[in-house]
């Protein structure tokens, strides 16, 4: 959930959430943008019987079929890159949640897809916060997240989208965020 958690005289409790900048998105942006290339130029080396690539001879490819399909993999791979470097340069699900008793106010701010409603701005009043709520669910698609139950609004998700939390995290950043924000932890 947080790459920075930050308590200025314990008033001020601010934590950054991790979004599309993290390290597996670089890491399948790259991989998918290299492979998705070489398909491409083996496509067009095939067409052109010129060999563009350094590491195999793509020339002896005959384009139809198979110089035509690895361009339409090369073509499919290189939206899905475009994909992720463009939601890793808008850092969508970015941002942070800032709890303030000095002005009793919850903030909850993320950014999201470019357009009118790209920033994405809940404020609450502290007073309203009934719980912060662990869920854990374990199997084939784990679950580690922490919830802020409001009034009347339900429960808001306070940790990143993806990989799940270590189940201690969760458990230490949760139990901070009750006692800061004096309410009850439920889930655990």
């Amino acid at each position: 959930m947080t790459a920075s958690t930050t308590s200025t005289e314990n008033y001020l409790l601010r934590q950054r959430v991790i979004g599309a900048r993290r390290f597996s998105n670089y890491w399948w942006a790259t991989i998918i943008s290299l492979g998705a290339s070489g398909f491409l130029l083996s496509s067009v080396s095939s067409y052109l019987h010129v060999n563009l690539l350094p590491f195999t001879d793509a020339t002896e490819l005959i384009f139809v079929p198979q110089g035509l399909v690895m361009g339409l993999y090369g073509a499919a791979g290189l939206l899905l890159s475009l994909y992720l470097w463009l939601i890793i340069l808008w850092d969508v699900g970015g941002g942070y949640n800032e709890f303030n008793r000095e002005t009793g106010t919850v903030k909850i701010f993320r950014w999201g897809f470019p357009g009118k409603n790209r920033r994405i701005e809940l404020d609450h009043k502290i007073e309203d916060v009934q719980a912060v709520n662990v869920t854990v669910r374990e199997g084939l698609n784990p679950r580690r997240a922490l919830y802020l139950r409001i009034k009347g609004k339900g429960d808001i998700p306070l940790t990143r989208v993806g990989q799940p939390m270590a189940l201690s995290e969760l458990e230490t950043q949760g139990a901070e965020l009750a006692r800061f924000l004096r309410v009850p932890l439920e889930g655990l």
